[in-house]
């Protein structure tokens, strides 16, 4: 199933943002005719259903592992404590998602603002990722004096 078909915790407020319903929002930007703010709120929207389908399956495991007519033989500590983890790690993508795409909504320009043209800009994307910060005294070499 694509997230196109996912329905999200957040629909609401881009199908209000954007006045128009997801799978229309979605059939704009495969026609090019997205400004970058729903290009972006498309794609935080597109993550977001994966991580919420994501907390859903484990949320739906634990349930079906610790259902009252289980049997308590299969039950299983070391299961769970992984299930927790991945729960966890589910839910702070989410809430990951769910900040990022809220506060988009909440600074693009209001839909009635015309867009600014920008002559000959073109995202500028490194190749590769930008060298680590040096910790302090990071190649320092210790000089010995007779």
């Amino acid at each position: 199933m694509s997230v196109i078909d996912k329905s999200t915790s957040r629909d609401a407020a881009v199908q209000e943002a954007f006045g128009a319903e997801v799978a229309e929002l979605y059939a704009q930007a495969a026609r090019g005719e997205a400004n970058a703010a729903l290009q972006r709120a498309l794609e935080l929207r597109s993550f977001l259903a994966v991580a919420e389908e994501q907390v859903a399956r484990v949320r739906d495991r634990v349930h079906a592992a610790t259902a009252a007519d289980g049997d308590m033989g299969e039950l299983s500590a070391d299961d769970l404590r992984w299930d927790a983890d991945w729960l966890e790690a589910a839910l702070a993508g989410r809430d990951g998602y769910t900040a990022a795409l809220d506060e988009l909504l909440r600074t693009m320009p209001a839909p009635t603002q015309p867009a600014v043209p920008r002559a000959d800009v073109s995202p500028k994307i490194p190749a590769t990722a930008p060298p680590a910060p040096a910790a302090p005294r990071a190649g320092a070499v210790r000089i010995h004096r007779p």
